[in-house]
Parts: C-alpha cells; sequence; structure tokens
C-alpha cells in the first residue's frame, strides 16, 4: 500500500486523547491541529531546498530555502479545514484551495458543491487534507479533480485512515502517497471507521 502511518510515541499519546469521546471540541481542534502539523513535517522530508547566503550575528554562512510558493494545501470541506491552521503554521506563504464534498448518506457516494484551488496548480505540490480516510470516495474525487486542473505531484494527509479508504485510492490513484496517524480496523456497515473518534467535522465544530 502506498501509504505511510506515523509510528511516534507523541502520535499515539495524542491520538488517544482523540478517539476519547469525552474530549471536548476545544481540545479535540488543538489536537488535530497538533498533529496536522506532524504529519506535514513526515509529507515534507522529501522537499527540494534552493541553497542561500544567510548573515548570522557571527559571520556570512550557507543556509537552505524552501521556497512556499510553491505549495498548495487543498482540505476537503468542511472538516479538512480543520487541519489547516496546523500546516499553515510552519508554512504561511503556501496558498489554499478549497474543495467541497459531502457524503450522501444512503449511497454513501461524494456529492460536489464546491471547487476552488490557486492559479497554476499544476506547478505546485498539492497536499490534500480530510481528518477521516473512511470509504476513499470523498478523497479519490477530490484527487481526480485536481487532476483535471493539470496537479500532477499530490498527497493525501489525514488522521484517521480504514484499509479500505487506503485501497479505493491506491487503485484509482497509485502515485498519491497518503500519510496517516493511524490505520485502523474496518469500516462499520454505515461506513464508519472502527473503532475511529467518530464524525470529525461535528467534534471539530461542536455541531453535535
Amino acid at each position: 500500500m502506498n501509504v505511510i502511518e506515523l509510528n511516534h510515541p507523541l502520535v499515539k499519546h495524542k491520538l488517544s486523547i482523540l478517539r476519547n469521546k469525552k474530549t471536548g471540541t476545544k481540545k479535540f481542534r488543538e489536537l488535530v491541529s497538533e498533529l496536522s502539523t506532524m504529519l506535514c513535517y513526515e509529507a515534507l522530508k522529501d522537499a527540494t531546498l534552493e541553497d542561500i547566503e544567510v548573515e548570522t550575528p557571527i559571520c556570512k554562512t550557507k543556509g537552505k530555502r524552501l521556497n512556499e510558493d510553491n505549495y498548495a494545501f487543498i482540505p476537503i470541506l468542511r472538516a479538512g479545514t480543520g487541519m489547516l491552521d496546523g500546516l499553515i503554521n510552519i508554512m504561511p506563504n503556501a496558498k489554499i484551495g478549497h474543495i467541497g464534498l459531502y457524503r450522501n448518506e444512503e449511497t454513501l457516494k461524494p456529492v460536489k458543491y464546491y471547487y476552488k484551488v490557486p492559479v497554476n496548480i499544476d506547478k505546485r505540490e498539492v497536499i490534500v487534507l480530510d481528518p477521516m480516510l473512511a470509504t476513499g470516495g470523498s478523497g479519490t474525487d477530490a484527487i481526480s479533480m485536481l487532476k483535471s486542473s493539470g496537479a500532477k505531484n499530490i498527497k493525501f494527509l489525514c488522521i484517521i485512515a480504514s484499509p479500505e479508504g487506503i485501497k479505493k485510492i491506491n487503485e484509482v490513484h497509485p502515485d498519491v502517497k497518503i500519510y496517516c496517524a493511524s490505520i485502523d480496523e474496518c469500516l462499520n456497515e454505515v461506513g464508519y471507521i472502527v473503532p475511529g473518534l467518530g464524525d470529525a467535522g461535528d467534534r471539530i465544530f461542536g455541531t453535535k
């Protein structure tokens, strides 16, 4: 499977708090942001750096620079926006787009209602954000839309992934690497991840 699962004590610790049904909205948002930052660190391990010269208080020296203009973060609405702060904190000049998809509760298939991405998307590394990779329908469709706009270098970041969702994206988009904090057991009969953490959007925005 083209997926990287973060195996770090801090990730496991924070994920356990995130899963807890007693964790409140404020703490839940903070944890999603923190875990998203950790996922971004991992996803950018292969980032291209430019040589620069900097002057310290002591002398001039050689340094490295990451061109933030080359990156675009694309959250899938609405839950994906909960991951955005964690990435913007470490790369504030990256461009931001949005893809609006919701799940039809009868068919479990995604329905598109909004699509806006940065110009020159074909020249940027694109990182798609969605806390939960469940059936893989929304993620697969979002990636297909981005490819239709010319995007070639795409990564997918999520907090929790199901084996079914990973399989779906791998089959349709084998070139897209998935980064997650946990690969969970399976989907239940209504398409929710087990053990999961419930509805990430509702818990981020306090709507339930």
